[in-house]
């Protein structure tokens, strides 16, 4: 590896762990306080938890932006590990039906057609 290319290498890495530094630190206060105002409850399923598997237990942003924390928890609720990943492939699933990827950007529209050249093909076997 050339020297420049070990410098971004190097770069990419600091950013990548300050991320998720920040991502750390952001999600131990909410988290802190979710589990201080809430019962250990899964909101969905209704499993209950204790301080041996609390750790199965995740705060869920309502309105999806990790970024909006209320200290009056408006915006979370507790969810098992199980439900939080139905409810985000639920949101997932629900923006691909309106044509959306995750980031927001347009989907490209499927151009496949598997019946396109049907009748062409039902012709030659006669």
């Amino acid at each position: 590896m050339t020297h420049k290319k070990v410098q971004k290498q190097g770069r990419l890495d600091e950013v990548v762990a300050k991320a998720r530094r920040e991502s750390e630190r952001r999600g131990h206060g909410y988290r802190e306080q979710a589990l201080k105002l809430y019962a250990w409850i899964c909101g969905r399923c209704g499993r209950e938890f204790t301080r041996a598997n609390v750790h199965e237990l995740t705060v869920h942003h309502k309105n999806h932006d990790h970024d909006y924390n209320p200290p009056d928890g408006s915006n979370w609720e507790l969810l098992c590990l199980y439900c939080h990943d139905n409810e985000h492939q639920r949101q997932t699933e629900a923006l691909a039906n309106k044509g959306i990827a995750l980031d927001g950007a347009k989907a490209p529209a499927a151009t496949f057609n598997p019946f396109a050249d049907l009748k062409k093909m039902l012709d030659d076997k006669k």
